[in-house]
């Protein structure tokens, strides 16, 4: 029986001009490869423009190969790109407070095969989460943190993204401010849960300040982190309709539901390198 085809992904950004798509598309062919999905936007107001390929390919196409027989092309055209070969599952990991709906979420696509990823581990502040992701067989690591050694804490966070080589970092309810340089550290990297609709109700207690302002539509927001509070480029949101009868209470319960689906959108999106950031802003092809 024939082995299945390779499969890879390739992503560019480039200023915008003629010719783009079709010398594309006759790299890939040229190489005995076949296009499998294909998606592309011109943004107006940059002039950038931006593509997402999904092809496969033969036993004799590397990685390397295609690279080497690509790079006349991106040269060509001045592109920012990247090829991924999806054999190789990007190397996550999760990062826990107290409240563990988005993370249960995560594991159990996880556990369907829903999310393709490996998860190498899940990091907390708190001990809360331990047996419920011990239990699943990944691995915890309790990063106990407080104003005093907040530096020392994210440095072992850091320490341990680099020796494990972590592709993504997912801030599942993580109710810790990354300080500047870690969030810059981690650009493009690292995906947030925020707890409202942004750029409305940033900070603390979102669904609180939602409920003092009588809003009739509450929802959550999934963001790469920034060293800006709460305004990094937008991957996801989601929304779910309240009214003047729900109390805080029954605000965050809605809210949590919609957190959970919102952040693992972001996550399979970014895990399937469909985002690609355009300045404060993201293209999303789905």
């Amino acid at each position: 029986m024939a082995a299945d085809p390779a499969r890879f992904v390739l992503t560019l950004a480039c200023g915008d001009r003629r010719g783009i798509v079709a010398a594309v598309a006759n790299s890939i062919a040229s190489q005995d490869c076949n296009i499998v999905e294909s998606a592309q936007y011109g943004d107006p107001e940059t002039e950038r423009f931006f593509m997402r390929v999904s092809f496969s390919a033969p036993a004799s196409v590397t990685a390397d190969s295609f690279r080497r027989g690509f790079a006349p092309v991106a040269l060509g055209f001045d592109f920012d790109w990247t090829l991924y070969d999806l054999a190789v599952k990007p190397r996550v990991l999760v990062l826990v407070s107290k409240f563990g709906h988005c993370l249960n979420d995560l594991l159990y696509r996880r556990e369907i095969g829903h999310l393709p990823m490996e998860l190498v581990a899940v990091g907390s502040n708190h001990d809360t989460m331990r047996r419920r992701v011990e239990g699943e067989g990944v691995p915890y690591v309790h990063w106990p943190v407080d104003k005093a050694r907040k530096a020392e804490q994210e440095a072992e966070i850091m320490a341990f993204v680099d020796k494990e080589r972590i592709d993504l970092v997912v801030l599942a309810r993580y109710m810790q401010v990354l300080s500047g340089d870690m969030a810059a550290a981690l650009s493009g990297r690292a995906i947030n849960i925020h707890h409202s609709f942004l750029p409305s109700f940033v900070g603390a207690k979102p669904y609180h300040q939602a409920h003092e302002r009588g809003v009739k539509l509450i929802g959550a927001t999934a963001h790469y982190v920034t060293p800006v509070l709460d305004g990094g480029p937008i991957i996801e949101q989601d929304v779910g309709r309240v009214d003047h009868a729900m109390s805080p209470d029954e605000f965050v319960a809605i809210g949590r539901d919609i957190e959970a689906t919102v952040l693992a959108r972001a996550v399979k999106f970014h895990l399937e390198h469909r985002v690609l950031i355009n300045g404060e802003r993201t293209v999303v092809f789905r």
